[in-house]
């Protein structure tokens, strides 16, 4: 369903149903670290009696590394494999700081915490001593990985000089600007077929989206300083309109012309219009 949703729903239907995963995911994630912290005093309860507080809290940290330095031994032969592929293919291959990025970005969270408590509590009739020395050493893990690995790696990847900027990646410029190009190419197609007293509108959406074309450049040719700035003032006024007429909803809904469901109507058009001269911005 989801290799085939660009085709089968419409726009809305995708827009609320990546909405409604995001939700979805963001509280079974929340529901799940409530339940870990629900979870192990008792955890804590039935392991304190075979050792020492130190001995689990060392027993957790030597753990939590060897996992860290597990993941960056395999991640090297992998990513080496992958080169061989990309090379094959004539693309981009990784380098050895990327490589080590990637290694590092092993976080653990949900799906560990799974793993440990999935071990049964009862084999053969009898309980599982070690049950509760798991599930306390995958907390060990996915707190060490999500604070040491996770708060340490925007100031790695500067560190490394690649944090590079914020726009958008190459693969997507090269996907927007072929696709502007075809868009622009139907217009055209379709001004020459119907003309007429048509002509003016294929002129405007035309010149619209050669101004989004002109954002991106134009990939081998530098794009031109002038049209360049016509497209970020063009974008700059755009928005300034689009929050005219975000204040002007707002008032009259405010003034009891409109109800609050006609105003979240429009707002979620507004919001949606705003948001594509920001992806254009990076």
């Amino acid at each position: 369903m989801s290799r085939q949703s660009a085709r089968i729903f419409s726009p809305t239907v995708r827009l609320q149903l990546w909405s409604g995963w995001e939700a979805l995911t963001f509280v079974l994630n929340g529901i799940v670290f409530a339940l870990i912290g629900l979870q192990m005093p008792y955890v804590l309860a039935g392991i304190r009696g075979g050792y020492s507080m130190t001995t689990l809290l060392e027993y957790g940290a030597v753990f939590s590394l060897i996992l860290i330095a597990l993941r960056m031994v395999w991640v090297a032969p992998a990513v080496k494999v992958a080169n061989v592929v990309a090379k094959l293919r004539h693309k981009e291959t990784i380098g050895s700081r990327e490589t080590f990025v990637i290694g590092w970005t092993g976080m653990r969270g949900v799906l560990a915490l799974a793993a440990a408590i999935s071990v049964p509590e009862m084999i053969n009739g009898k309980p599982f001593a070690a049950h509760n020395l798991i599930v306390f050493l995958a907390f060990c893990v996915i707190l060490v990985t999500l604070v040491l690995q996770g708060l340490t790696l925007p100031s790695l990847i500067r560190a490394l000089g690649l944090a590079g900027h914020g726009g958008m990646e190459p693969e997507e410029q090269y996907a927007r600007r072929v696709a502007l190009r075809e868009a622009i190419r139907y217009l055209e197609e379709g001004k020459e077929e119907q003309g007429g007293g048509h002509s003016h509108v294929f002129d405007d959406l035309i010149d619209r989206y050669h101004h989004r074309l002109n954002e991106l450049g134009d990939g081998d040719v530098a794009p031109d300083e002038k049209q360049v700035e016509a497209a970020q003032h063009l974008t700059r006024l755009a928005k300034g309109a689009l929050e005219r007429e975000r204040a002007t909803v707002i008032a009259l809904r405010d003034q009891g012309a409109i109800s609050d469901d006609v105003l979240r109507t429009v707002e979620r058009e507004l919001d949606l219009e705003e948001s594509r001269y920001w992806s254009n911005n990076g």
